[in-house]
This record gives structure tokens, sequence and C-alpha cells, in this order.
């Protein structure tokens, strides 16, 4: 390839036109003729104003090499040929210089270059800024972020090699001297469903055949992965090599750039051991099986998959395995457990491949957003880069299509609002007369998706979360209903009655007219997508996993923290993320980098004239260069140009005291710069030729030089000045120091003497004041002493005389006292014999009562509760009142004796008084009961050495052993097993081996069963669908029934809250297995005497014989 020619001039042997705005004549056909002609001799970069123009030559150019960059460095923006260099230096000046937040909008479809523009960005800005080690290492890890973020965030499509499968901003953060402190990413929408599906023609992320390429097989081995492509189904074989694209290299290349970002060894280790445990989830096949009560469930069919999965996420195959056939839906207090059919099953091994990826690369920008976030707390400068998926039209267009087109109408939105609308307003209000120019607002088509009540995103999220049957179909016929009248927006099925014919438009799709042009959209899986659910079930089998990374993904999978609110919606999710990717970009100063494909073939030299024109219209190039060339080229505040150019005028310089704006005029007036070449607005000076303002920096530049001369000449003589001063200074300081020395040293001597002088005086004053205080106050005690003896005689004076007024006061009540009781005895005298016949009643009734009640003290009966002896009633009028004392003592002797219990001795009795309510007058064989203790432990298998295996494996409390016999249903037999009731689970073991035979949950015991007559035999039924349910309900008998089936009935309250359904019947169902059997209880003799036996009769009853 021939060296390109270097240009030293925007205008110096040009080829074709460098600036658009230049361009004569100014139409479509000579805007596409001069890009041509650019593009044909490798200018791939053309200027509209200040937005570059790039088209993507699918070729290496040699004009990205040190020396292009030190060309374009610290050079006006027009003063070299069209370049990405220009625009990239002229931001990082704009920042470093003027203190001005900049971002840098690539824009662009898919397979314009929009990646690599973005990486010429950020190699410019770290050529160019500051040196040194620190520096240096920033500046690294911001470039070495690229190659991880590409190859976990990039896929090949057919429009594009590396596509962006996902948005990128990054911020760049300077301090004062545009060194580069660090940066912070943000992410948007990794295409996920990419992970387990890929168009025709296209391959999944780049990380997943990079690590089969390039990888080790000792490394391969650790993550149980193969070479061979085509042993992973999530990966498309048609793909799967790329020309050009050598992924072993790569795969290097992203493991050393994860050590310079910072990532550790064992944070890479899990990195790619999830990685491997993604692309092994798509090798899980599920099988269709058929329970009892005819529900369809799933099954895997090779479980090998399955067991490397959880050896490398370190999570138990039973749990993950269950997660995926089980689905387990919460509301309140209430959980219902669900069988997944085979399709089921399939959405969620694919749900959580699609989950456990996406938030992988989450976890990766905020993992490298830790390494290179700025460590200072200075205030900043940030540069914002932006890298995101280009407009996209597909032959089958989906939900990620759409989110992908939404953004890039954001995109084109703020590009209008900030380039074309700004432009117009900002001359009309700075009163520049300049001519109207029309241009097509997209903001109409942003309201038709984002608009909060009619928008289409809003009617998706509502489908999403309408109660009852939601599927495509419903949401394509909400909006036929809503966005029907829309001249944006296309539906067969809509009322608008011009695509009622339209063939080109399926009956399941929609069309919108965005600004690039029409798309139409299948709505299959839009309603899928959007909810984006994950089972619970999963998330609560990942955070389980021993893997420190998976359990950190899944935070919601905690137990401890399980929330019932519904997740917000992919679709709300990314428009919240680009509102806010929006807010900021609004808040710095935009550059743009308009990217354009010249053909769809990735093709060297082949320029696409129908493909390039597409683009140029519906990016609005054409109406930018017509905005620029009404008005003018560069404006700036009178305010900021008279601070940067004041130094060329000797009236303005170095300060001009009257208004910035008459400064302006005054100094290019001096300069004698045509009146055509600039004019005055309200606020700003606008220049309308760059070739003006080049002279104008040419101008300061050299009076800068001529001022940094004179400034060198003022410093020198100020400098020797200060020298001389400073000398003379010393001496004066010198002198004046002796002299202080001396006359301290005289001072020093006549204080001393004074201070002799002086305390000897105040000596003398000082004791002659203590004698006058200590007679004054040897004189102040004696008259306290007196005055303390004259107050207590006193006090004791007054103290006899009110005894005695009391005394006095007294006897007086007291003889006034008997006084009225004679008067009242006098005057009360005559009716006492009227009252006497009353009173001897009421006397006589107290003296009887009080009879009857010392009687009652020396009969008391004994103070057991079943003695039943009670005193005769004395008295009938007594009846009541013999009754309930009768009560009470009985009610107060049983407390007497409940106080005598102990801990031991209350558990026993409130364990038979449970069985008194559950069998008395149920169970002919209860009496019998009543007067045995309950014992638990039949066996002493603690101290039995023939059971210490069963000891062993069982590590619980054991509240009951006993051997039972198990009914075998085929013959009605017996056979000797050991009972084990633990506070969790019962176990059956065999009685000669003690190995367990059966564990059954207490959470999975429903009922047990049994007869109401004098036998020991009882059924406990099992949940359904349990796992300890596979053989069926247990048949047993024992001697000490009715004591089992209490602690068991206690023991099941106590751990599940609740009571266990005692059944009493003498015919009632067993489930053996997939049959059910009828146990019969019937009355007759047998020939063993009083124990009962059970028979078989048919295969669907058994029969028992009760004596």
């Amino acid at each position: 390839m021939a060296k390109m020619e270097v240009k030293t001039s925007l205008l110096d042997d040009m080829i074709g036109v460098g600036d658009m705005v230049l361009l004569e004549p100014l139409d479509e056909d000579s805007f596409i003729n001069n890009l041509k002609k650019r593009f044909d001799h490798n200018e791939v970069y053309t200027y509209i104003g200040s937005v570059v123009i790039s088209i993507n030559p699918y070729r290496s150019l040699p004009i990205y090499t040190p020396e292009k960059v030190e060309e374009y460095r610290n050079r006006n923006f027009y003063e070299l040929s069209p370049h990405i260099f220009a625009l990239s230096d002229e931001a990082y000046r704009s920042l470093r210089d003027q203190d001005k937040d900049q971002c840098i909008l690539i824009t662009g479809e898919s397979g314009a270059g929009k990646t690599e523009a973005s990486k010429l960005v950020m190699s410019y800005v770290a050529a160019v800024c500051g040196k040194g080690a620190e520096v240096n290492q920033v500046k690294e890890q911001l470039l070495q972020s690229n190659p991880v973020l590409e190859a976990f965030g990039n896929a090949k499509t057919v429009r594009n090699d590396n596509s962006s499968r996902f948005g990128k901003y990054m911020d760049i953060e300077f301090d004062f001297k545009g060194d580069p402190l660090g940066g912070v990413i943000s992410n948007y929408l990794l295409e996920k469903s990419r992970v387990v599906k890929q168009p025709r023609g296209e391959r999944n992320f780049h990380i997943f055949y990079q690590i089969l390429s390039g990888a080790s097989e000792d490394f391969l081995c650790k993550l149980k992965l193969e070479q061979d492509f085509s042993r992973y189904n999530y990966l498309g074989l048609d793909s799967a090599k790329v020309n050009g694209v050598d992924d072993a290299a790569n795969f290097r290349t992203v493991r050393n750039a994860m050590q310079i970002v910072g990532f550790m060894d064992h944070e890479t280790q899990s990195v790619f051991e999830v990685v491997a445990a993604v692309l092994k989830l798509g090798n899980i096949e599920f099988k269709p099986e058929s329970r009892v009560n005819g529900l369809d469930e799933s099954k895997i069919k090779d479980k090998n998959e399955l067991k490397e999965i959880c050896e490398l996420t370190g999570i138990d195959q039973s749990v993950l395995e269950r997660a995926f056939s089980f689905r387990t839906v919460e509301a309140k207090q209430e959980k219902v457990s669900t069988t997944l059919n085979v399709a089921q099953a399939y959405y969620a091994r694919d749900a959580l491949a699609k989950n456990l990826y996406s938030r992988l690369f989450s976890w990766l920008v905020t993992r490298i957003n830790e390494s290179i976030k700025a460590q200072t707390k200075v205030r900043k400068k940030v540069m914002g880069v932006l890298d995101i998926y280009g407009f996209e039209i597909f032959e089958d267009n989906s939900f990620e299509q759409f989110i992908i087109n939404y953004c890039n109408e954001k995109l084109q939105q703020i590009f209008i609002e900030l380039t074309l609308k700004e432009e117009q307003e900002e001359y009309i209000r700075e009163g520049i007369e300049w001519t109207h120019i029309e241009y097509f607002n997209n903001a109409i088509i942003c309201d038709l998706i984002e608009n909060n009540q009619t928008g289409i995103l809003a009617m998706l999220d509502e489908e999403c979360l309408r109660p009852g049957t939601v599927t495509d179909d419903t949401f394509l016929e909400k909006l036929n209903q809503v966005c029907a009248t829309h001249q944006h927006f296309e539906s067969r099925m809509s009322k608008c009655s011009r695509f009622l014919n339209d063939t080109t438009l399926p009956h399941s799709c929609f069309r919108i007219q965005h600004y690039a042009g029409k798309v139409m959209y299948q709505v299959e899986g839009f309603v899928d997508k959007n909810n984006d659910l994950l089972y619970r079930d999963l998330s609560q089998a990942m955070w389980k996993a021993n893997h420190s990374l998976i359990k950190a993904l899944f935070p919601e999978g905690n137990p401890a923290k399980i929330n019932l609110k519904r997740p917000p919606t992919a679709g709300s999710q990314f428009k919240a993320s680009v509102a806010t990717l929006m807010k900021n970009l609004q808040t710095k100063n935009p550059n743009y980098i308009r990217c354009i494909k010249p053909n769809d073939k990735k093709a060297a030299h082949v320029f696409n004239d129908a493909l390039v024109c597409h683009q140029i219209r519906y990016l609005g190039l054409l109406e930018n260069v017509r905005v620029r060339r009404a008005g003018y080229a560069f404006r700036q505040a009178y305010e900021p140009c008279l601070e940067r150019y004041k130094m060329l005028c000797k009236q303005t310089w170095p300060h001009w005291r009257g208004p910035a704006r008459a400064g302006v005029e005054v100094l290019f007036n001096e300069l004698e710069i045509p009146e055509e070449e600039f004019s005055f607005g309200r606020s700003k000076i606008f220049i309308r030729n760059p070739r003006t303002l080049f002279k104008l920096e040419d101008l300061r530049k050299q009076r800068l030089e001529d001022l940094a001369t004179l400034i060198e000449k003022i410093y020198r003589g100020w400098k020797c000045r200060t020298r001389f001063l400073l000398m003379k200074k010393s001496q004066i300081v010198i002198a004046s120091w002796y002299r202080r020395y001396a006359q301290q040293k005289k001072y020093q001597k006549i204080k001393s003497s004074a201070i002799i002088v002086q305390s000897y005086i105040r000596g003398w004053k000082a004791r002659k004041l203590l004698r006058e205080l200590k007679h004054q106050r040897r004189c102040n005690e004696a008259a306290t002493i007196i005055a303390a003896y004259w107050h207590g005689t006193q006090a004791r004076s007054e103290l006899r005389r009110l005894k005695e007024e009391a005394r006095n006061k007294h006897a007086i009540a007291v003889i006034w006292a008997f006084w009225l009781g004679y008067k009242v005895r006098r005057e009360y005298r005559k009716f006492f014999r009227a009252n006497a016949g009353r009173k001897i009643y009421e006397f006589t009734l107290q003296r009887l009562i009080q009879k009857y009640f010392l009687e009652m003290k020396n009969k008391m009966p004994s103070l057991s509760p079943i003695d039943k002896n009670w005193p005769a009633r004395p008295y009938l009028f007594l009846d009541s009142t013999h009754k309930e004392l009768k009560r009470i003592f009985h009610l107060w002797r049983c407390k007497k004796y409940r106080d005598q219990f102990t801990d031991q001795q209350k558990l026993i009795y409130e364990e038979k008084l449970e069985a008194s309510e559950l069998f008395k007058d149920k169970k002919a064989l209860y009496p019998a009961s009543v007067g045995q203790p309950f014992q638990g432990a039949y066996l002493e298998i603690s101290k039995n050495p023939k059971y210490k295996k069963l000891k062993d494996a069982v590590d619980e409390k054991i509240i009951i052993a006993e051997v039972v016999n198990k009914i075998n249903r085929a013959n009605g037999k017996a056979t000797s097993r050991i009972f084990l009731l633990t506070k969790n689970n019962v176990l059956l073991a065999d009685q000669k081996s003690g190995n367990i035979k059966s564990e059954v949950p207490l959470g999975d015991v429903i009922k047990v069963s049994m007869s109401s007559q004098n036998d020991g035999f009882f059924a406990v039924h099992l949940k359904e669908g349990s796992g300890a349910a596979g053989k069926g309900d247990f048949l047993l008998s024992s001697d000490h029934l009715i004591e089992m089936a209490t602690k068991l009935y206690r023991t099941t309250l106590s751990q599940t809250k609740q009571k266990l359904n005692i059944e009493i019947s003498d015919e009632f169902l067993v489930q053996f297995r997939q049959d059910k059997v009828c146990v019969k209880f019937i009355q007759g003799s047998q020939k063993n005497g009083n124990i009962p036996t059970c028979k078989r009769k048919n295969n669907r009853l058994l029969e028992v014989a009760v004596p």
C-alpha cells in the first residue's frame, strides 16, 4: 500500500473538499460524489464544520502512526487535513485549557466503525496527555479495558465481524493538568439472548470461541471443556471460524489485558469457570415423564453434564436438578410447587444461561471500574466517549432490535437538539441574520416509543403486569388500539385501512417508520424478553453455590432477602438508563463523529452510492451543512474572546475598563479585520471563516512569545532588586537583635532586684492581715455558740407550752364525746324494743355461720385430688355456699398437687392428656394404655453395640425407639423393623443390621389411620409427590400404638405448626406404590389367641381379624 501524502493545511492540495461547508454546489449528489472521491483516494475523514464524517475503509491505513499523533498534537482543528485525531485533540485541549467537560458521540449503523473510532479517540488522548509511571499505568488500564469488554460483549454478525452487542459509555477523568486519573464505564442492554440462540451466519460472543481455541489442554480439562465447537449446542457451527480472526491469539490478549486491568488470578479463574458453566448448560437436555396424577414433568436425559456443571460451580446436584424440574410460586405466606414440562424446563435452562452470562458481564464492568476509578478526591474534568450499537434493520427484527433502534432515536434526537436546533435558535437569540432551514425532528418517534401513557414501552409493561392470559398477540392488539392513528406506526390489524391489504406486513408484525427508515418488528417474544423472568428456585440454587462469584451474582437467592415484589421489566430498565445517559450528555460539550459504512459486503474499495445516500439522509448531514453554510464557523462570548485576544491591541492590554463588546470592537478595528468576516451578536462575536480564526491564533501566539520575553526581563530585574533588599534588611535585623540583647540583660538585672524588695513587703503585709482575720474568726465563733444556747432554751420552753395545751384540748374532746353519747342513748332508748327481734336474728345467723366454718375446719377431707369425700351440709340455707366451698377446695388441692410436679412429670402428664383428647372413647385400646407410663426409648440404642451403626447415622435426639412390625401388602406377613422418631424425621431401620431402610421428613407425613378396636395396627400416610412417597405409605403394628401416635402428633405439631390428622376408622385406604389398598378390620376368633392377624384377600383388600 502506497504511503499517503501528508497534508499541511485544510485547503492545501485537498482531494475534493475537506469541509462540506465549502462545497459548491451543495446538493445530495455533489455531497455523495465528494465523499466517494475522497474515499477512493484513502481520505476517509471529512468535516462538516466541527463534525467529523468517518467512512469505514474495511482495511488498515497508515494514518494512525505515532508520527500522525505528533502532527495533530496542539494544532488548530482546521489547520490540517480532516482526521479523527483533530477532533480528539480539539476536545482534549478544550477540556484541559478551557475547563469544559467534553463528550464524543460516535453514531452510525452497525458495521460503520464506531468501536474502532472510540479506540482511536482513546489511544490519541492517551498518547498526548502527560507522562509518568502512575499516569502511564492509568492510561494502560483504560486502554486494556477494551479487549476484555470486546471479548465478552462483542460478536460476529452478518454486518460486522466485531459488532458491539452492548452499549458502552466511558467517562475518562482528568486532573487540572490534563493527566488521566481514571475512568468510569457504563454498559447498556447486553444482547443476552445471543447466548442461547444466534441468527444464521452469526456467532455467539467472542469469549466462547477464544477460550476453546486458545486455552491449554490442562486449563480446558479444569474447566471440563473440549476444543471441538460441535460439542456445544449454544455455539453455531456455520460461522464458528471467521476469516482474518485469530481466536487463540485474542484469548491470550484478553488474559493479559485482565491482568493489566487488575484482575487477580482467582478472579480470572472464577470468570472462566462461569463461562464454561454457561457453555455446558446448553448441553443439558430433557425428556418428558408422566406422573400418577396425570401431570407432565421433565427429567434430565444425561446427568453427566449436570454433574460437571455442579462440580464447576460448587452447587449440590440434587438442588440444581430439582430447580430444573420444579417451580415454586410464593405469595405472602403460601408456597405452591409445580412441575415443569419439557418446554418449561428448556425455558428455565436458557433463562439461567442468559442471566448468568449477563450478570457476569455486569460484574466485569463493575470490577473494571473498581480498578480504573480515580483514586483522588480532587475536582476532575471529564471526557465521555459513547460507543453504542448502531441502527439495525435485519430480516427478522425482535425486541433487541426495537430497544437498540429506540436508543439510536434518542441519540439522533440529542444530535438534533444540540446541533441543528441549537444552531438556529442561537442565531435568532443573538440577533444574527440568517436563512431558516427546515429539518425533521424525530421527537414524535421517540414519544411513540417512550410516552408514559400511550408509548409502546408503556403498553408492553402494562401488558406484562396485567393479570390473566398475556401473549404477544394480546400485546399487538393493544398496540393496534392505542397507536393505530399514529403516522409512524403501521400494522395489518390496526384500524387504519391503508394497511389492510399490505401483503409485505404480516399479521403478527408491526412496523415503525424510524428516522433511519421503516423497520418491521416480529412481535413474537416481546412479552417474554421484556419480563426477563428467572424462576426463584434457580436463583436460590445459584445462591447456594460454594462458588463465591456465582453466589455474589444472585443476591436475591438469599432466603433472608426474599422480595415478592415484581422486578422491573427489561424495557423500563433500559428506558431509565437511556434517560440517564441523555441527561449526562446534555451537561457536556458535544463532539460528533458520524460513521458511515460504504457497503454491506465488508469489502475494501467498494462504495455503494445508494447505501451511503440512505445513511446521509437519516443522519441529517445535508441539513447540518446547510446550517453551517448559512451561519458562521466560529462563535464565542465577548468576555472570553476579549480575555483571549486582548494582548493583540494596546488599548485593551492589559486591562479593558469598559464593556466587553466595546473592547472586542476596538480589538477587531485595530487588527483591520474585514467587516464581512465577523458579526456582533447580543452576547457573542461570530466569525464567518475559519481562516480569520487562524490569523487571530497566529497573532496571539506571536504576541505571547513577546510577552514571555518581557516577563522574563522584568522577572530578572525583580530578582536582583529582591536580593539587594534582602541583604539590606538582614544587616538591619542583626543590629536590632544585638541592641535588644543588651537592653534585655540590663532589664533582667533591675527586675530581679525589684522582685526581692517586693517579696519582703508583700510577706509582711500578708502576715499582718492573717493575724487580723484569726482574731475576727474567734469573735464570730463565740457569738454563734452563745446564740445557739439561747435559741435552744427558748425552743424547749415553747415545746412544753404546746404539749400542755394539746393535753387540755384532748380532755375537752373526750368529755364532749361522752356527753353526746349520753344524749343519744337517752334519745334512742325507747326504740330498742322495736329492733330487738331483727338484732337477735342477725346474731343467731352469724353464730350459725361461725359454727359451720369451725366444724368444716375439723372435717376437711384429704389433699388427694381423687378423694371425693366432702362433709354433709348441716343447714339448708348454706347449700350454695357449701357447693362453692367444695369447688374452691378441690381447685386449690389440685393446684397444690400440680406444684409438686417436676418438668419431666409435667411433660408425661401433658402427653397423657393429649392421648386422652385423641383416643378416649374412640379407640378400644386406650383404657389399657392409661396406666402404662410413656417411656419412648424402649431400645437402648446408645448402649447396645449392635446398633452402633444406626446411632452414628442418626445425629438428632431420638424421641421414641421401638420395634414394630411392617406389614407386607403382598401376603399380609409382618417384618420386624426399628421405628425411630426424631425432631425432624421418621425412620425405619432393619432390626438385625441396623441399616436405615426409609427416612421420611415430618413435613411429608400428612395422616395416621387406625381402627377403633383393640389392636395395634396403624398406617402412616405420606404426602404425594414427596421424595419419600415413592414406595407408598407404611402399614405398621406396635404394642405401644397410643404412645407412638401421641408422640408423633405432638412432634409434628411442634415442628410444622400444623396438626397431624388422626383418622380412626375400621376401614381405610393405604397407598402402596401406584395402587391403593383397603385395610378392613373384622371381629373373629384367632388360632393364636388374642393376637390380631392380617391376611390378603385380593389385590385391593387386606383383612385384619381382631379377637
